[in-house]
């Protein structure tokens, strides 16, 4: 049965590639019709084509090598954007349809095509203009779509795929755990994504966006290091650390981050929470750095697992932390001797091969362990790291799983190289 809504036959030459050796799945999407905004998932990178047609104004966006698993949809929305369709349009393609109200329109440079993850894009419609003729002048216009860069810092490579179906295999293997993790190379760029943007609990590893934050706080003169924080009866909860048994103690700034680190301790990270704002004021600071899932919904301890991350998004930090953003060189020197004193060296560190260095912060729930951060190699190659495993109640088999994930990674990484060489 042919669609006539996807255009068939009109652009064919234009939208219709070839598809890559495996194809990806079209995994999700959302619309947001307050920004114009169209979100959309594929389980693998992909790189869209896109096109704009007038009479009425349709923006037409071709997935290559995608196929869907649902059925095709069709919402119609009361506002400019007055449709979005998405279907397979062939065997090889999903395309997608934002097709405006009669007398709407937009030009190529007001819609903005972007990623920094080639499995996750956002399609907005910057500006629309109202009073456009309707009639169709039969003109085809390519949108330009912007390279992607992860973290705005990191010109996105390729992705590994063989370690990427290793790993899958290795997850079989262990039934119950439910993984999502995000690796990347520094240099080339060359990332594996496996549900990398799902939200996760985030538990402690919430600590490592709150230390970039506190140091930036720092750079501005907002926080001085040296000065006092009391440990209060209000800031003071339980699980892990020592200054729950320390009420009315104080601590200087960098005593208290290093705690927040080092041994994790929860009453320390409110204190830094506190001493920055609050919440609201984290939580806004990380949206502005471009993370997606970080979210501080309430005060540590967080033992049900409210706050939120990705493991994207944890590699976003480390991609900005390793690229000598946000932070000066001297915080940056200092954040990353911090991080180095995680005492948890039983997830990543431990898959890794002689010799290498990590700066990282773990996270611990009965029900989740995660872990995050930047792993140097011998040969001072470096590469990022974000790991989640979902697990039955304290099953040892997903620390088991998350230093294999580690190992296999770090082999790859190393072999590559040095066949390279």
């Amino acid at each position: 049965m042919k669609l006539n809504w996807l255009l068939t036959g009109l652009i064919s030459s234009a939208c219709l590639f070839a598809a890559p050796a495996r194809a990806s799945t079209f995994t999700g999407w959302e619309f947001k019709p307050d920004r114009n905004q169209l979100n959309f998932g594929t389980d693998t990178g992909v790189q869209p084509k896109a096109t704009l047609l007038d009479g009425p104004y349709r923006l037409v966006v071709d997935l290559p090598g995608t196929k869907m698993t649902a059925a095709t949809v069709r919402k119609q929305y009361g506002a400019a954007v007055r449709e979005v369709r998405i279907a397979q349009s062939d065997r090889n393609t999903t395309r997608l349809v934002m097709e405006l109200a009669p007398g709407y329109g937009v030009s190529p440079q007001n819609i903005i095509i972007r990623s920094d993850i080639p499995s996750r894009w956002s399609i907005k419609l910057r500006t629309i203009q109202r009073g456009v003729s309707t009639a169709s002048t039969g003109t085809i216009q390519t949108v330009p779509i912007a390279p992607i860069i992860f973290a705005g810092v990191v010109p996105i490579g390729k992705e590994m795929t063989v370690l990427k179906s290793q790993i899958k295999t290795l997850a079989a293997k262990y039934g119950s755990i439910s993984p999502g993790m995000f690796f990347m190379e520094v240099d080339t760029g060359n990332y594996l994504d496996i549900n990398g943007e799902k939200s996760f609990p985030a538990a402690s590893t919430i600590k490592l966006p709150i230390l970039m934050a506190l140091f930036q706080a720092v750079d501005s003169g907002q926080v001085k290091l040296d000065e006092k924080l009391t440990v209060r009866r209000d800031l003071i909860t339980g699980g892990s650390g020592e200054l729950q048994n320390s009420r009315g103690a104080k601590l200087s700034v960098f005593q208290t981050a290093t705690k927040m680190i080092a041994i994790s301790d929860n009453t320390a990270t409110n204190m830094i929470i506190d001493r920055l704002g609050g919440r609201k004021v984290l939580n806004s600071k990380f949206k502005s750095w471009g993370l997606r899932k970080t979210v501080i919904n309430r005060m540590l301890g967080d033992f049900k697992g409210a706050n939120t991350t990705s493991p994207a998004d944890l590699v976003r930090v480390s991609a900005l932390l390793a690229k000598r953003q946000l932070i000066t060189e001297t915080s940056r020197s200092k954040v990353l001797d911090i991080l180095n004193q995680t005492a948890n060296r039983k997830l990543l560190p431990a898959g890794l091969g002689k010799g290498a260095a990590i700066a990282h912060k773990t996270g611990t729930l009965g029900r989740l362990i995660g872990d995050a951060g930047i792993i140097e190699m011998p040969n001072g190659k470096l590469y990022l790291a974000g790991i989640f495993v979902k697990r039955s109640f304290n099953d040892v088999r997903a620390r088991n799983f998350v230093q294999a994930v580690s190992k296999l990674t770090y082999n790859y990484i190393n072999n590559r190289q040095v066949s390279q060489k």
